[in-house]
């Protein structure tokens, strides 16, 4: 196992987790925010945009998970790096996300 593989899994995670709000924002007909708006990563961009934006993600991750080196599943080394990578982009998305949302600071009832 070479260390750089455990990176690209990581990555591969990263881009397979930041592709899932992008496909499922422009698939339900909603905006979002993207690299793309203005300003980049604050304003929305239109459900196209994230729908090609999300499958994008969907493509590099696939190719850093499945292309470079071996992935096992079963290997728990490999699902880590995966799950990592997920996990830590899931947390500053939702934080940056939250800002503008309103999943920061939800109302309490």
């Amino acid at each position: 196992m070479n260390w750089h593989h455990l990176v690209s899994y990581f990555f591969g995670g990263a881009f397979l987790a930041n592709a899932v709000p992008h496909l499922v924002s422009g698939m339900m007909g909603r905006p979002f925010q993207s690299p793309f708006a203005k300003p980049p990563g604050q304003g929305f961009s239109s459900s196209t945009v994230n729908v090609l934006w999300g499958f994008f993600n969907a493509v590099v991750g696939y190719l850093l998970v499945v292309r470079v080196g071996s992935f096992e599943l079963r290997s728990t080394t490999h699902v880590l790096a995966l799950g990592l990578g997920a996990l830590l982009i899931s947390l500053q998305v939702a934080r940056h996300f939250g800002k503008f949302n309103g999943g920061n600071e939800p109302e309490r009832s």
